[in-house]
């Protein structure tokens, strides 16, 4: 009997394939030929698969926000079972910040997308992710959260807070990936945002914890690149 393919798991192969070219070249330089090349298939194959490279670009981009998730679930699962609202909005920046070589990969190809559909008309018509507002939402819930367990400052705005660090977040990983600054600095300076935001331990030891936010959240990148 002939083989059975999995088309997903078809897909996935190609989008790896792509990822990784693109790390190494620049998302700008890439051809459906060079993705074709990387994945040992025909470019035929990958043509019957995506059709044209905008459509295998953004597969490429939602692949590597599944990528993302992952990661900050790995974060948050190393943190405890109950890690609290610090810990999971930390986690979700920290995971988006160039700080190894997957990261860096997400956050150059990231950035990449978002730059070429400014000018790219059929990278515009494509949608750039399903909830753009993702990761502002699940910020600004688990601050609300924390306000009201008594856990953050009760008289700063939420929204405004949970945008400030998604930009700042996107800032410092253009700031790593330039050699402008170590990772380590980046990570310095978005933990002392959360220090401000945040109560102190001890405050925080007398208080409850605040409930965990829903872990459907886009990149940080998003809505800030």
């Amino acid at each position: 009997m002939p083989k059975r393919v999995d088309h997903e798991e078809r897909r996935a192969q190609i989008a790896e394939a792509l990822i990784r070219v693109a790390g190494r070249r620049g998302l700008h330089a890439v051809g459906m030929r060079d993705v074709a090349a990387e994945a040992g298939v025909s470019l035929r194959l990958v043509q019957y698969y995506f059709e044209t490279k905008e459509k295998l670009l953004f597969y490429g981009l939602r692949h590597l926000t599944d990528r993302f998730t992952a990661r900050v679930g790995a974060r948050l699962a190393a943190a405890g079972p109950n890690p609290g609202a610090r810990a999971t909005v930390e986690a979700l920046l920290l995971a988006s910040l160039p700080t190894d070589e997957e990261s860096r990969t997400f956050h150059l190809l990231y950035s990449s997308y978002a730059i070429l559909s400014v000018t790219d008309g059929a990278l515009a018509a494509q949608p750039f992710i399903d909830k753009p507002d993702a990761a502002e939402n699940a910020l600004a819930g688990l601050l609300e959260q924390a306000q009201a367990a008594g856990l953050a400052d009760p008289d700063a705005d939420a929204r405004t807070e949970a945008i400030s660090l998604l930009a700042m977040a996107a800032a410092m990983g253009t700031s790593i990936l330039v050699g402008q600054r170590s990772p380590e600095s980046a990570i310095a300076v978005l933990r002392h945002h959360l220090d401000r935001i945040f109560r102190t331990a001890s405050a925080a030891e007398r208080m409850p914890e605040a409930e965990p936010a829903p872990r459907a959240w886009g990149s940080p990148c998003a809505r800030s690149v």
